[in-house]
């Protein structure tokens, strides 16, 4: 057994904010569950306990960059 499920293309699902990844659902102790990035276990993972979406969907939202526009005038 290889110890995680795939979560189907059906489920709305956010990817990992650091890598992109698609999250995966892992077992974790006690029969519980957690959501998790399949790249790496320093990203994001929900608390265990039952599978939660949500929690993860609030916590992969892509930060937001703050970009200037840079704009010449010239004098006439």
């Amino acid at each position: 057994m290889r110890g995680y499920i795939n979560i189907p293309a059906s489920i709305n699902c956010k990817a990992c904010k650091y890598c992109g990844a698609r999250p995966i659902i892992s077992l974790a102790e006690k029969g519980e569950y957690i959501i998790k990035c399949p790249n790496n276990d320093t990203h994001y993972q929900t608390i265990p306990g039952l599978i939660d979406i949500e929690d993860w969907n609030l916590h992969n939202v892509p930060a937001v960059t703050i970009g200037f526009d840079h704009v010449t005038t010239i004098a006439c």
